[in-house]
């Protein structure tokens, strides 16, 4: 019974008290049976009261420690989060990386690409199974006679640019930190000889983009080349976009980083264009890792609410047998708020022996002579971009890129390439954020030292899911 039985039950019981109380004093001499009746049953009711009052209280005495429990269990759900990270008894009973020092900072992250394109080339298909008919390779380019025709057009598909990344971060007490970072993707080529095409499974390997770890100033192991400059490339729904004047290099490295100013010794390797007396037209092509010294690099940037800018050297030493020779770069390059709906993303490269740092290494580092002395081959290009957003839901690109090579031909022939350049256009559409679907116009063409050229013509969609 509740308080509420108990209130209700004692008017009941004062009346019947009053009248007993009325009867008291007739009687202590000779009751009645009636009376012997009443007065039991008073005494019944007094009992059942008391029994009620007590059970009042062992009632009041239980809700009291239900509310303590409910505020216990309240404080304890308020700290579950901090006690499951220090205790590890969170959903997941462990911590994710067993191996890691104590506080360690985990995450992933990547994205899911899709591209389909369709190309037509004015001197014959570019090779299927080749990385220009899976993104704007300019090198790819088929050049032919005079009058040569490509034929019909041809639509290619794929998903290779998807990836993945996971990083662990770490700070001490002291204040040190450190990072380590890997990143990989689909572009590995087939890992099976019978699977790995598009003929079945389209099945491809997964290949190394980034693995370095840093601490505080300095970095070690895999990443973009300090003479490149990730910042300026341009919104482009194919892989690069500018490919023709762009320094893009993914390479080992040992870097130091003080404020503004960057420094690198990275890995060297030299691509060298030879003189051939069977073939004086174009001779061979190959790469060596003979070289004894690194690729070295500096930059220096600044940054602000205009965007930023940013200059950087590079000294290389090439090296093919016993044969040396040296060469070196200068890049500038950045970005340019105009507003905030527009900018002009830009680059300016050249030098000697910049050839595998520019346009994936559409020109060779250095030339061989008959002799097998080297000689380091003059190269520059550049381009620029301008990015209008009209909502956050489109934004528009239009881009510049060119890139120019001075071969000797006493050297290397008359079937190396000379120049090339491209002119995109492209249109991408956010539905959600993270969420892009893009359609870019390509126009691309390649020349040869005799004056020989082809055109590339694409339209390239995507979509892009980034997480």
């Amino acid at each position: 019974m509740n308080r509420h039985v108990v209130a209700k039950a004692r008017p009941r019981v004062l009346a019947v008290a009053l009248l007993a109380a009325l009867a008291a004093p007739g009687m202590a001499f000779g009751q009645t049976a009636k009376e012997q009746e009443l007065e039991a049953r008073i005494a019944q009711l007094e009992a059942q009261v008391r029994a009620l009052l007590s059970q009042q209280q062992q009632q009041q005495s239980e809700l009291a420690e239900t509310r303590t429990q409910v505020t216990e269990v309240r404080t304890a759900q308020a700290q579950a989060p901090a006690a499951a990270a220090a205790d590890g008894k969170g959903i997941q009973r462990g911590t994710i990386m067993t191996a890691a020092n104590p506080g360690t900072t985990f995450s992933y992250g990547g994205m899911i690409k899709f591209d389909a394109m369709v190309t037509d080339t004015s001197d014959g298909r570019i090779a299927d199974g080749s990385a220009g008919r899976l993104f704007y390779v300019p090198s790819t380019i088929p050049v032919g006679a005079d009058g040569a025709d490509g034929g019909d057009a041809y639509t290619d598909q794929h998903a290779q640019f998807s990836r993945f990344w996971f990083s662990a971060d770490h700070a001490t007490e002291g204040g040190d930190k450190f990072k380590a970072y890997i990143e990989a993707d689909m572009f590995g080529g087939g890992s099976n000889a019978l699977l790995g095409n598009e003929t079945s499974t389209n099945t491809y390997g997964v290949s190394l983009r980034h693995a370095y770890v840093s601490w505080n100033r300095w970095l070690a192991g895999q990443t973009w080349s300090n003479f490149m400059d990730v910042g300026a490339l341009p919104d482009a729904v194919d892989f690069v976009g500018v490919t023709d004047g762009t320094v893009f290099v993914r390479q080992a490295q040992l870097r130091y980083t003080n404020g503004p100013w960057s420094f690198s010794a990275e890995n060297p390797q030299t691509t060298v264009q030879s003189y051939s007396p069977f073939n004086p037209v174009a001779g061979a092509r190959f790469n060596t890792g003979d070289n004894v010294l690194p690729d070295f690099t500096a930059r220096w940037i600044t940054r602000g609410d205009w965007g930023h800018f940013t200059v950087a050297g590079l000294v290389r030493q090439f090296k093919a047998a016993d044969e040396t020779e040296t060469g070196a770069a200068v890049s500038a390059s950045g970005k340019f708020n105009l507003g905030t709906s527009d900018d002009i993303r830009y680059a300016v490269n050249a030098g000697q022996g910049i050839g595998r740092y520019l346009a994936f290494g559409m020109g060779s580092d250095v030339m061989q002579d008959a002799n097998g002395d080297l000689h380091a081959l003059d190269g520059y290009g550049g381009f620029v971009a301008w990015r209008h957003v009209f909502s956050p839901l489109v934004r528009t690109n239009l881009m510049y890129s060119a890139a120019h090579y001075d071969n000797d031909e006493a050297l290397v022939g008359f079937g190396v390439t000379e120049r090339a350049h491209s002119l995109h256009a492209n249109v991408i559409y956010s539905p959600f954020p993270k969420l892009d679907v893009g359609a870019e116009l390509i126009f691309g063409q390649r020349f040869l030292e005799d004056d020989r050229e082809g055109d590339l013509t694409r339209v390239h969609t995507h979509v892009r899911y980034t997480f």
